[in-house]
């Protein structure tokens, strides 16, 4: 029963993603890949902030892998800075790099403490 509610729970997940990024894309600025950012961030803080209040392990199974692991996009991330990189883009690709590690790993760490 675990297994299937993560699943569902990943399908929630991927679509709330897939639906924010579409909302936000033409509201910011394409310089760098602001929704990816913010969906990685948000859900780097929510999984942190989970661990935190040492939830079950059955709930964090469904929520933290199914949720918000459908939630979240690394691969997204990656393929976006390749994208700058290749249009020669060097600097921006970098910022976006270093800033989605280093803003997505100190809001994990913040949710955590939050926790």
């Amino acid at each position: 029963m675990t297994v299937l509610l993560m699943a569902i729970a990943g399908g929630l997940g991927a679509g709330s993603r897939h639906w924010l990024d579409a909302w936000l894309r033409p509201r910011v600025s394409d310089r760098l890949p602001w929704p990816t950012l913010l969906i990685n961030v948000t859900g780097s803080f929510m999984l942190g902030l989970l661990v935190g209040l040492g939830t079950d392990s059955t709930w964090l199974t469904i929520t933290g892998t199914g949720f918000l692991g459908g939630y979240t996009t690394f691969s997204t991330a990656s393929v976006e800075t390749v994208q700058l990189a290749l249009a020669g883009r060097h600097t921006a690709a970098a910022v976006n790099a270093l800033t989605m590690l280093v803003v997505s790993v100190a809001a994990a760490a913040c949710g955590y403490l939050l926790g």
